[in-house]
Protein backbone atom coordinates (compact mmCIF):
# COMPACT_ATOMS: atom_id res chain seq x y z
CA UNK A 1 0.00 0.00 0.00
CA UNK A 2 1.13 3.57 -0.65
CA UNK A 3 0.24 6.78 1.09
CA UNK A 4 -2.86 8.40 -0.30
CA UNK A 5 -2.78 12.20 0.02
CA UNK A 6 -6.00 14.07 -0.51
CA UNK A 7 -5.90 17.60 -1.87
CA UNK A 8 -6.73 19.09 1.54
CA UNK A 9 -3.68 17.53 3.20
CA UNK A 10 -0.34 19.28 3.27
CA UNK A 11 2.86 17.37 2.59
CA UNK A 12 3.89 17.67 6.22
CA UNK A 13 0.72 15.80 7.25
CA UNK A 14 1.54 12.64 5.30
CA UNK A 15 3.23 10.84 8.13
CA UNK A 16 0.17 11.21 10.38
CA UNK A 17 -2.46 10.15 7.83
CA UNK A 18 -3.76 6.58 7.49
CA UNK A 19 -2.55 4.50 4.61
CA UNK A 20 -4.91 3.18 1.94
CA UNK A 21 -7.41 4.26 -0.68
CA UNK A 22 -9.71 7.28 -0.38
CA UNK A 23 -13.08 6.71 1.20
CA UNK A 24 -16.23 6.58 -0.90
CA UNK A 25 -17.25 9.92 0.58
CA UNK A 26 -13.94 11.49 -0.47
CA UNK A 27 -14.18 10.08 -4.01
CA UNK A 28 -17.64 11.51 -4.62
CA UNK A 29 -17.03 14.80 -2.81
CA UNK A 30 -14.05 15.39 -5.06
CA UNK A 31 -15.95 14.37 -8.20
CA UNK A 32 -18.87 16.62 -7.30
CA UNK A 33 -16.56 19.62 -6.94
CA UNK A 34 -14.84 18.78 -10.23
CA UNK A 35 -18.08 18.50 -12.19
CA UNK A 36 -19.36 21.73 -10.66
CA UNK A 37 -16.16 23.49 -11.74
CA UNK A 38 -16.45 22.04 -15.27
CA UNK A 39 -19.96 23.44 -15.60
CA UNK A 40 -19.49 26.82 -13.94
CA UNK A 41 -16.03 27.78 -15.22
CA UNK A 42 -15.85 26.07 -18.59
CA UNK A 43 -19.48 25.75 -19.65
CA UNK A 44 -19.58 21.95 -19.51
CA UNK A 45 -18.10 19.41 -21.89
CA UNK A 46 -16.86 20.78 -25.24
CA UNK A 47 -18.18 19.24 -28.45
CA UNK A 48 -15.89 17.38 -30.86
CA UNK A 49 -16.31 20.33 -33.24
CA UNK A 50 -15.03 22.73 -30.56
CA UNK A 51 -12.22 20.53 -29.28
CA UNK A 52 -11.40 17.71 -31.68
CA UNK A 53 -8.01 17.06 -30.06
CA UNK A 54 -9.55 16.38 -26.64
CA UNK A 55 -11.93 13.76 -27.98
CA UNK A 56 -9.41 12.10 -30.29
CA UNK A 57 -6.93 11.74 -27.40
CA UNK A 58 -9.67 10.22 -25.22
CA UNK A 59 -10.68 7.94 -28.09
CA UNK A 60 -7.13 6.65 -28.64
CA UNK A 61 -6.63 5.85 -24.96
CA UNK A 62 -10.07 4.30 -24.61
CA UNK A 63 -9.60 2.13 -27.72
CA UNK A 64 -6.30 0.90 -26.32
CA UNK A 65 -7.52 0.03 -22.82
CA UNK A 66 -10.99 -1.26 -23.67
CA UNK A 67 -9.67 -3.68 -26.29
CA UNK A 68 -6.73 -4.63 -24.04
CA UNK A 69 -9.22 -5.65 -21.33
CA UNK A 70 -10.41 -8.28 -23.82
CA UNK A 71 -6.91 -9.49 -24.70
CA UNK A 72 -5.78 -7.18 -27.51
CA UNK A 73 -1.99 -6.69 -27.37
CA UNK A 74 -1.45 -3.46 -29.34
CA UNK A 75 0.44 -0.90 -27.26
CA UNK A 76 -0.75 2.69 -27.03
CA UNK A 77 1.80 3.98 -29.56
CA UNK A 78 0.53 1.45 -32.13
CA UNK A 79 -3.07 2.42 -31.41
CA UNK A 80 -2.32 6.13 -31.86
CA UNK A 81 -0.51 5.46 -35.15
CA UNK A 82 -3.34 3.29 -36.43
CA UNK A 83 -6.20 5.61 -35.49
CA UNK A 84 -4.38 8.88 -36.08
CA UNK A 85 -2.55 8.12 -39.32
CA UNK A 86 -4.12 4.88 -40.56
CA UNK A 87 -0.78 3.08 -40.36
CA UNK A 88 -0.41 -0.41 -38.84
CA UNK A 89 2.98 -0.81 -37.18
CA UNK A 90 4.50 -3.53 -35.04
CA UNK A 91 3.82 -6.82 -36.84
CA UNK A 92 0.81 -7.79 -34.70
CA UNK A 93 -1.91 -10.23 -35.84
CA UNK A 94 -4.23 -8.55 -38.32
CA UNK A 95 -7.22 -9.22 -36.06
CA UNK A 96 -5.75 -6.94 -33.36
CA UNK A 97 -5.61 -3.95 -35.71
CA UNK A 98 -9.19 -4.54 -36.86
CA UNK A 99 -10.44 -4.68 -33.27
CA UNK A 100 -8.83 -1.35 -32.44
CA UNK A 101 -9.93 0.20 -35.73
CA UNK A 102 -13.55 -0.77 -35.09
CA UNK A 103 -13.47 0.49 -31.51
CA UNK A 104 -11.88 3.80 -32.49
CA UNK A 105 -14.52 4.46 -35.16
CA UNK A 106 -17.32 3.53 -32.76
CA UNK A 107 -15.90 5.78 -30.02
CA UNK A 108 -15.79 8.83 -32.26
CA UNK A 109 -19.36 8.13 -33.40
CA UNK A 110 -20.45 7.91 -29.76
CA UNK A 111 -18.77 11.18 -28.80
CA UNK A 112 -20.21 13.02 -31.78
CA UNK A 113 -23.73 11.72 -31.08
CA UNK A 114 -23.54 12.26 -27.33
CA UNK A 115 -22.33 15.86 -27.60
CA UNK A 116 -24.98 16.96 -30.09
CA UNK A 117 -27.59 19.20 -28.46
CA UNK A 118 -31.07 17.80 -28.99
CA UNK A 119 -32.91 21.00 -28.17
CA UNK A 120 -35.48 18.90 -26.34
CA UNK A 121 -35.31 18.03 -22.66
CA UNK A 122 -37.69 15.14 -23.33
CA UNK A 123 -35.34 13.40 -25.77
CA UNK A 124 -34.40 9.88 -24.62
CA UNK A 125 -30.97 9.32 -23.15
CA UNK A 126 -30.52 6.30 -25.40
CA UNK A 127 -32.51 4.28 -27.92
CA UNK A 128 -32.10 0.61 -28.74
CA UNK A 129 -30.93 1.29 -32.30
CA UNK A 130 -27.96 3.25 -30.95
CA UNK A 131 -26.86 0.24 -28.93
CA UNK A 132 -27.05 -1.88 -32.09
CA UNK A 133 -25.15 0.78 -34.06
CA UNK A 134 -22.32 0.84 -31.52
CA UNK A 135 -21.95 -2.94 -31.62
CA UNK A 136 -22.06 -2.90 -35.42
CA UNK A 137 -19.31 -0.25 -35.63
CA UNK A 138 -17.08 -2.05 -33.13
CA UNK A 139 -17.41 -5.55 -34.56
CA UNK A 140 -17.84 -5.11 -38.33
CA UNK A 141 -14.13 -4.71 -39.25
CA UNK A 142 -12.94 -7.79 -37.35
CA UNK A 143 -16.09 -9.79 -38.22
CA UNK A 144 -15.36 -9.33 -41.93
CA UNK A 145 -11.99 -11.02 -41.40
CA UNK A 146 -12.61 -13.43 -38.53
CA UNK A 147 -16.31 -13.89 -37.66
CA UNK A 148 -17.27 -15.72 -34.49
CA UNK A 149 -16.97 -19.46 -35.32
CA UNK A 150 -20.39 -20.26 -33.85
CA UNK A 151 -22.26 -17.30 -35.34
CA UNK A 152 -25.32 -17.78 -37.47
CA UNK A 153 -26.17 -15.29 -40.19
CA UNK A 154 -28.76 -13.68 -37.92
CA UNK A 155 -26.06 -12.95 -35.29
CA UNK A 156 -23.96 -10.56 -37.36
CA UNK A 157 -22.72 -7.25 -35.86
CA UNK A 158 -25.62 -5.19 -34.52
CA UNK A 159 -27.89 -8.22 -34.13
CA UNK A 160 -28.76 -9.93 -30.86
CA UNK A 161 -27.45 -13.40 -30.13
CA UNK A 162 -29.40 -16.55 -30.82
CA UNK A 163 -27.18 -18.71 -28.64
CA UNK A 164 -27.29 -19.26 -24.90
CA UNK A 165 -24.20 -18.21 -22.95
CA UNK A 166 -22.42 -20.38 -20.40
CA UNK A 167 -22.25 -19.10 -16.79
CA UNK A 168 -19.43 -16.67 -16.04
CA UNK A 169 -16.90 -16.79 -13.21
CA UNK A 170 -18.75 -15.88 -10.06
CA UNK A 171 -21.91 -17.70 -11.12
CA UNK A 172 -23.66 -15.06 -13.28
CA UNK A 173 -25.68 -16.65 -16.09
CA UNK A 174 -27.01 -14.42 -18.91
CA UNK A 175 -30.68 -14.88 -19.82
CA UNK A 176 -31.66 -17.42 -22.45
CA UNK A 177 -31.44 -15.93 -25.93
CA UNK A 178 -35.22 -15.68 -26.61
CA UNK A 179 -35.41 -13.26 -23.64
CA UNK A 180 -32.66 -10.91 -24.85
CA UNK A 181 -34.89 -8.59 -26.86
CA UNK A 182 -37.38 -8.03 -24.03
CA UNK A 183 -34.55 -7.63 -21.50
CA UNK A 184 -32.91 -4.98 -23.65
CA UNK A 185 -36.19 -3.10 -23.97
CA UNK A 186 -36.43 -3.09 -20.18
CA UNK A 187 -32.83 -1.91 -19.96
CA UNK A 188 -33.42 0.99 -22.38
CA UNK A 189 -36.54 2.03 -20.48
CA UNK A 190 -34.62 1.99 -17.20
CA UNK A 191 -31.80 4.05 -18.71
CA UNK A 192 -34.28 6.66 -19.90
CA UNK A 193 -35.87 6.88 -16.45
CA UNK A 194 -32.51 7.80 -14.94
CA UNK A 195 -32.51 11.38 -13.67
CA UNK A 196 -29.48 13.04 -15.23
CA UNK A 197 -30.42 16.47 -13.90
CA UNK A 198 -29.34 15.40 -10.41
CA UNK A 199 -27.50 18.22 -8.58
CA UNK A 200 -23.74 17.69 -8.28
CA UNK A 201 -24.24 17.34 -4.53
CA UNK A 202 -26.05 14.06 -5.29
CA UNK A 203 -23.59 12.81 -7.90
CA UNK A 204 -23.05 9.51 -6.05
CA UNK A 205 -26.67 8.51 -6.65
CA UNK A 206 -26.37 9.19 -10.39
CA UNK A 207 -23.03 7.39 -10.79
CA UNK A 208 -24.25 4.36 -8.83
CA UNK A 209 -27.31 4.28 -11.09
CA UNK A 210 -25.10 4.30 -14.17
CA UNK A 211 -22.90 1.59 -12.64
CA UNK A 212 -25.98 -0.55 -12.10
CA UNK A 213 -27.06 -0.02 -15.71
CA UNK A 214 -23.60 -0.98 -16.97
CA UNK A 215 -23.63 -4.17 -14.93
CA UNK A 216 -27.18 -5.00 -16.05
CA UNK A 217 -26.14 -4.64 -19.70
CA UNK A 218 -23.26 -7.06 -19.18
CA UNK A 219 -25.55 -9.52 -17.37
CA UNK A 220 -27.94 -9.49 -20.35
CA UNK A 221 -24.94 -10.04 -22.68
CA UNK A 222 -27.13 -9.23 -25.70
CA UNK A 223 -24.60 -10.06 -28.42
CA UNK A 224 -22.66 -13.19 -29.26
CA UNK A 225 -19.33 -11.36 -28.94
CA UNK A 226 -18.08 -7.86 -28.13
CA UNK A 227 -20.37 -7.22 -25.16
CA UNK A 228 -17.69 -5.77 -22.88
CA UNK A 229 -16.47 -3.27 -25.47
CA UNK A 230 -20.00 -2.36 -26.48
CA UNK A 231 -21.14 -2.01 -22.87
CA UNK A 232 -18.31 0.38 -22.01
CA UNK A 233 -19.02 2.56 -25.03
CA UNK A 234 -22.75 2.56 -24.34
CA UNK A 235 -21.90 3.64 -20.78
CA UNK A 236 -19.88 6.55 -22.17
CA UNK A 237 -22.79 7.51 -24.42
CA UNK A 238 -24.95 7.78 -21.30
CA UNK A 239 -22.27 9.64 -19.33
CA UNK A 240 -21.54 12.27 -21.96
CA UNK A 241 -25.22 12.82 -22.65
CA UNK A 242 -25.60 13.40 -18.92
CA UNK A 243 -22.88 16.06 -19.13
CA UNK A 244 -20.30 13.88 -17.39
CA UNK A 245 -16.79 12.92 -18.54
CA UNK A 246 -16.40 9.53 -20.24
CA UNK A 247 -14.64 6.75 -18.38
CA UNK A 248 -11.65 4.69 -19.42
CA UNK A 249 -11.30 1.44 -17.48
CA UNK A 250 -7.56 0.87 -17.63
CA UNK A 251 -6.16 -2.56 -18.40
CA UNK A 252 -4.16 -2.43 -15.15
CA UNK A 253 -7.49 -2.26 -13.29
CA UNK A 254 -8.95 -5.33 -14.98
CA UNK A 255 -9.12 -7.48 -11.85
CA UNK A 256 -10.60 -4.68 -9.73
CA UNK A 257 -13.15 -4.01 -12.46
CA UNK A 258 -14.15 -7.68 -12.70
CA UNK A 259 -14.44 -7.99 -8.92
CA UNK A 260 -16.64 -4.89 -8.82
CA UNK A 261 -18.79 -6.33 -11.61
CA UNK A 262 -19.21 -9.55 -9.64
CA UNK A 263 -20.24 -7.54 -6.56
CA UNK A 264 -22.76 -5.70 -8.73
CA UNK A 265 -24.04 -9.09 -9.95
CA UNK A 266 -24.95 -9.72 -6.30
CA UNK A 267 -26.74 -6.38 -5.97
CA UNK A 268 -23.97 -4.06 -4.71
CA UNK A 269 -23.01 -1.56 -7.43
CA UNK A 270 -21.16 0.71 -4.98
CA UNK A 271 -17.60 -0.52 -5.71
CA UNK A 272 -18.24 -0.30 -9.45
CA UNK A 273 -19.59 3.23 -8.97
CA UNK A 274 -16.37 4.23 -7.22
CA UNK A 275 -14.28 2.86 -10.09
CA UNK A 276 -16.35 4.90 -12.54
CA UNK A 277 -16.10 8.03 -10.38
CA UNK A 278 -12.31 7.84 -10.23
CA UNK A 279 -12.13 7.19 -13.98
CA UNK A 280 -14.40 10.19 -14.68
CA UNK A 281 -12.18 12.48 -12.65
CA UNK A 282 -9.10 11.10 -14.39
CA UNK A 283 -10.59 11.91 -17.82
CA UNK A 284 -11.57 15.36 -16.61
CA UNK A 285 -8.11 16.32 -15.39
CA UNK A 286 -6.05 14.34 -17.90
CA UNK A 287 -7.76 15.58 -21.06
CA UNK A 288 -10.56 18.09 -20.64
CA UNK A 289 -9.60 20.78 -18.11
CA UNK A 290 -5.96 21.22 -19.25
CA UNK A 291 -7.17 21.90 -22.80
CA UNK A 292 -9.99 24.25 -21.83
CA UNK A 293 -8.05 26.32 -19.34
CA UNK A 294 -5.82 29.12 -20.62
CA UNK A 295 -2.17 29.23 -19.56
CA UNK A 296 -2.86 31.70 -16.76
CA UNK A 297 -6.07 30.12 -15.42
CA UNK A 298 -5.67 28.40 -12.08
CA UNK A 299 -6.75 24.76 -12.00
CA UNK A 300 -6.21 21.87 -9.54
CA UNK A 301 -2.67 20.52 -9.55
CA UNK A 302 -4.00 17.17 -10.77
CA UNK A 303 -4.78 18.85 -14.11
CA UNK A 304 -1.18 20.05 -14.45
CA UNK A 305 0.71 16.82 -13.82
CA UNK A 306 2.77 15.50 -16.75
CA UNK A 307 4.77 12.31 -17.41
CA UNK A 308 7.90 14.19 -16.28
CA UNK A 309 6.33 16.15 -13.42
CA UNK A 310 4.10 14.06 -11.18
CA UNK A 311 1.28 15.27 -8.97
CA UNK A 312 3.37 14.41 -5.90
CA UNK A 313 6.24 16.54 -7.19
CA UNK A 314 3.89 19.46 -7.83
CA UNK A 315 2.43 19.20 -4.34
CA UNK A 316 5.92 19.16 -2.82
CA UNK A 317 6.94 22.22 -4.84
CA UNK A 318 3.75 24.05 -3.86
CA UNK A 319 4.10 23.22 -0.16
CA UNK A 320 7.74 24.38 -0.17
CA UNK A 321 6.90 27.64 -1.95
CA UNK A 322 8.84 26.79 -5.10
CA UNK A 323 5.74 26.67 -7.30
CA UNK A 324 3.40 29.65 -7.47
CA UNK A 325 0.30 27.94 -6.07
CA UNK A 326 -2.27 28.32 -3.33
CA UNK A 327 -4.93 26.30 -1.55
CA UNK A 328 -8.53 27.31 -2.12
CA UNK A 329 -11.20 27.38 0.55
CA UNK A 330 -11.75 23.61 0.24
CA UNK A 331 -8.03 22.90 0.65
CA UNK A 332 -7.35 22.04 -3.00
CA UNK A 333 -3.95 23.15 -4.30
CA UNK A 334 -4.27 25.26 -7.48
CA UNK A 335 -1.80 26.66 -9.94
CA UNK A 336 -1.56 27.45 -13.67
CA UNK A 337 0.25 26.09 -16.71
CA UNK A 338 2.25 29.30 -16.84
CA UNK A 339 3.38 28.91 -13.22
CA UNK A 340 4.36 25.27 -13.82
CA UNK A 341 6.35 26.27 -16.93
CA UNK A 342 8.19 28.90 -14.86
CA UNK A 343 8.90 26.33 -12.14
CA UNK A 344 10.28 23.87 -14.70
CA UNK A 345 12.48 26.59 -16.21
CA UNK A 346 13.83 27.41 -12.75
CA UNK A 347 14.58 23.73 -12.15
CA UNK A 348 16.45 23.43 -15.46
CA UNK A 349 18.47 26.55 -14.66
CA UNK A 350 19.41 25.20 -11.24
CA UNK A 351 20.44 21.88 -12.79
CA UNK A 352 22.71 23.63 -15.30
CA UNK A 353 24.34 25.74 -12.58
CA UNK A 354 25.06 22.66 -10.47
CA UNK A 355 26.66 20.78 -13.40
CA UNK A 356 30.49 21.05 -13.79
CA UNK A 357 31.51 23.28 -16.70
CA UNK A 358 33.95 22.18 -19.37
CA UNK A 359 35.84 25.43 -18.80
CA UNK A 360 36.95 24.27 -15.33
CA UNK A 361 38.52 21.05 -16.56
CA UNK A 362 42.34 20.75 -16.73
CA UNK A 363 43.86 20.21 -20.14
Amino acid sequence: MVDYITEDQTVSERSTMPRGRPTRQTVFRRLSASINELNTKYGGLPTPREAARIWSDIGYLEAHHSTALEGNTLVLRQVEKLLGAGIAVGGQPYKNYLEVQGYGAAAMWVYSQACQPTGDDESPLVILQEVRNIHHAIMSPVWSFAPHPDAMQAESPGSFREHDIMPFDGGMTPPSWPLVSSEMNLWVNAANRLSVSTPTSEIAQLVDGLAGLHNWFERIHPFLDGNGRTGRLVLNLLLVRAGLPPVIVRKEKRQSYLRAMQQADRGDAGPLGQILARAMEDSLYRFIVPNLAGPAREVPLSALATPTLSLTALRLAAARGRLDAHQDTSGVWRSSRRAVAEYEATKRGAARRSSPSDDTERP
